[in-house]
This record gives C-alpha cells, structure tokens and sequence, in this order.
C-alpha cells in the first residue's frame, strides 16, 4: 500500500507571502521615514502623513471596480500587473521631489495593494488541496505581521542609516525580484469571477462582512490612537515595546490559526474575539500596571493577528466562484473601517478621553460574535 501525503506548493504561496509583505511595507513605510520624507519634499509632516492615507484611499475607491473590469483576465497576469505597478509607484516615491508627484504615486501604489488583496485569498486556495485551503491561506497572510513587525523597522533603520529614498529603491528591488519569482513558481488560472452584486448575495458573504466592519474599525479605533491611550495611563515611553509585544503575539496567532483553520474557521473567529474583548475589558479598567497593560496587548495580539486569515478565508470559501469579487468588496470594506477608526477614534479621544477607547472596542465586538455564528459550515 502506497500512502501519499499531501503538500502545500509553498514556492507558490510565498511568493503570494512576498506580495502581501510587500503591499503592507509599501504603505506603511513613509511613516516610518516621516521627518526625512517631509524635509526632502518640503512640506508639513502632516502632509506627508497623506502619503499614508490616499494610498488607503487608492485601494478602497479602485478595488471593486478594477475586479470587475478585469474578471476575465487570467489570474497570474493581474498579479504581475499589479506587482509591476508597485515597482513603478516606488520608483516614482524614490526619485521624485515634486509633493504632488510623490501624492500621485502612492496613490497609483494603492490601486496596485487593491488588486493584490482582492487575488491573494482566492489564489491561495485554488493553489492548494481543498483540506488545506484554509492553511494555504494563513501561509500568504503571514505576510501582514512579518512586514509590521519586522519590515517596518527594517525599512526605518534603513532609511535612517542611507535615506529613505534607498527604503523605496529597495521596495522596487523587491518588487521586481517578485515579478520573477511568480513567472517561475506561480500557476496561472482563469477569471470569470461574477460581479460585485452577486457576490455579496451567496449565503455567508454577508456575515463576514459584517464582522470585518465591525472588528475592523474596533481595532483601528484602539490601534490608531494607542500612543495617546499609553500616554493616559503613564506608559507614553513605551509604544515601541508594547507594540512589538503586539507584533509578536500577532505572528503566533498567525501560526495557531494556520494550525487550525481548516477544521475550526467559526470557533476560531469565536475565540479571537473572546481574546480580544477581554484584552481590551483589561485596559478599559485602570490598573495603573504596565505588567496588566503588557499582557493585555498580548492577548490582543494573539486574538486579532489572525483575524485577517480567519476573514480572507471564510470569504473565499463563502464566495466560491466570485472568491476574487467578494475578496474586493471585503478589502473595500476593510479600508473603509480602518479610516472609520481614526475618524471615530479622534472624536471619542476629543470628547470623551482615551480611556473611552477600550470600551468603544467591547461595544463593537458584540456584533461580531453574532455574525460570526453565521460563517461558512464546511471550514468550521
């Protein structure tokens, strides 16, 4: 008797890793280099802080259409469209010392991130057997932590020591290194994904969009504004510990849902946000410990790393046939929500004081748990 065992084609998926590494570094980066950035372009830091923000922007106004209009291209070609566009938007972002010119670009680099994100959970699970779909899919997403908590740094060290323009000719390098390594190990496949519309009417679809709005824009809320949170209760001196704390508990939470997803989708979303609504129950009451605020930002970490896995997932195997449209719609949705969580995370930090942020998060996390009772059965 022969036993067989089944693999994951990881050359594949890691170049899809590669490019979901390279989506998130490409729009966090200028953050990271913000005072040099600013000076080299001659504008405000708040101005350069925009760099941030229409990239987001980017992704979110262009994602939906540009799936629909591009279904019936074959998958490999549109991510080599779209690895291509990053390489040029980050050459453009290293040469140019024009604002305008630099504004365009990332924008351009945002349209790029929508494509990317709309392709990546789909093209995982059609790589893989269907047992290990949901595994395949934590392999790409780990991407995510790695370019936060490991890219970020990297590139603002690397700005630091020879320029932020070489942060952005190493992106390009990396891009174009990419371009190859998907025409050499990546399997094309078809498109003819349906539209937008009916996609989000196949059963499932709606409840996981529902919990993206809602755990998207409770965590952004608290994320965006922890520096102040941490300043409010004496620990201002430590955002970069509390957040590498985070980024670690974020790649383990990575791991354990990669372990498990294929066979608990619904418990795990369950369990995420169980982890983080006690997370931020403890940091909504004042303890005045950084030992209590430390473990807290762990057991965030380790709920809320894996949820874009658990999201991507129950999506694609919810959308089937529409996988990349409802992926769209999702990273729409998703974009939507993290602006949604600087916008009413500013207002509560206004009116209400950074302590009210937590408590905004436990409020937000209830609807999750009642749509998540509605995810795809057959992952769970």
């Amino acid at each position: 008797m022969v036993i067989t065992s089944v693999r994951l084609p990881l050359g594949a998926l890691l170049a899809l890793t590669t490019a979901a590494f390279v989506t998130v570094l490409t729009e966090a980066l200028p953050a990271g280099v913000l005072p040099a950035m600013s000076a080299d372009l001659g504008v405000g830091e708040s101005a350069t802080g925009q760099l941030v923000t229409v990239y987001a922007v980017g992704t979110a106004v262009t994602a939906i259409p540009l799936v629909a209009l591009t279904a019936s291209w074959r998958r490999r070609r549109l991510l080599l469209v779209a690895v291509v566009g990053f390489a040029v938007a980050n050459t453009v972002t290293a040469v140019s010392s024009w604002y305008p010119v630099t504004l365009a670009a990332r924008f351009v680099a945002g349209v790029a991130a929508g494509v990317v994100w709309a392709l990546l959970a789909g093209y995982a699970r059609r790589l893989a057997p269907p047992e290990l779909a949901g595994k395949a899919i934590a392999v790409v997403m780990a991407g995510i932590p790695v370019a936060l908590s490991l890219g970020i740094p990297a590139g603002t060290f690397l700005g630091g020591a020879i320029g932020w323009r070489a942060a952005f000719w190493v992106m390009t390098g990396i891009a174009v290194v990419l371009v190859g390594w998907v025409l050499l190990a990546v399997p094309d496949f078809p498109g003819g994904a349906p539209g937008p519309r009916q996609a989000v009417r196949l059963p499932g679809v709606v409840a996981v969009l529902v919990v993206t709005a809602a755990f998207v824009l409770g965590h952004n809320i608290l994320y965006t504004y922890i520096a102040a949170f941490l300043g409010a209760v004496g620990m201002g001196g430590s955002v970069d510990v509390v957040l590498l704390v985070f980024g670690v508990a974020s790649i383990v939470s990575i791991w354990l849902v990669g372990a498990w997803i294929d066979r608990r989708l619904r418990a795990l979303t369950v369990v995420a946000t169980i982890l983080v609504a006690m997370a931020t129950g403890a940091l909504g009451v004042p303890a005045g410990s950084p030992v209590v605020v430390f473990v807290a930002v762990a057991l965030w970490g380790l709920g809320w790393g894996g949820v874009p896995t658990l999201l991507q997932t129950a999506v694609a195997h919810a959308g089937g046939p529409a996988a990349d449209t409802a992926q769209a719609v999702l990273v729409t949705l998703w974009n939507v929500a993290m602006a949604g969580g600087g916008v009413v995370g500013g207002v509560l930090l206004d009116v209400a004081g950074p302590t009210s942020l937590p408590w905004s998060v436990l409020v937000l996390l209830v609807p999750v748990l009642v749509a998540a009772r509605r995810f795809p059965r057959a992952l769970s």
